[in-house]
């Protein structure tokens, strides 16, 4: 079951690690998707499932804030930055989705050891 508080919070953590860490995005995805593993407290599967379901969202934002930019560069820069974005956008999807939720799943499976 999904627990919004959590997911909540690793969407809008994920989008600030897509803004603020660069080259370090793979690092902070994976603290995102461990913090919201332990804090559901669900196991594995648990912390997978909410984990990947924050990075997603995150992914899906971030790869839309991506296709903003061709705003600034005209109809053109538009149209590219459209199919360009789209592409980013499954691209985001999957990659945060999958690193958030592996982690995640360690998340929870620490969260059931300690209680």
């Amino acid at each position: 079951m999904i627990k919004y508080g959590p997911v909540l919070i690793g969407f809008i953590l994920s989008v600030l690690v897509k803004m603020i860490m660069g080259p370090f995005e793979l690092l902070g995805l994976f603290a995102v998707g461990f913090l919201v593993g332990y804090v559901v407290k669900e196991g594995a599967y648990g912390g997978m499932v909410n984990a990947a379901t924050a990075g997603a969202l995150g992914g899906i934002i971030g790869g839309i804030l991506f296709m903003i930019l061709g705003v600034f560069f005209g109809v053109a820069g538009l149209i590219i930055f459209g199919i360009s974005g789209f592409i980013a956008i499954l691209g985001y999807l999957i990659y945060y989705g999958v690193i958030m939720g592996i982690s995640g799943a360690i998340g929870g499976i620490i969260a059931e050891k300690n209680g």
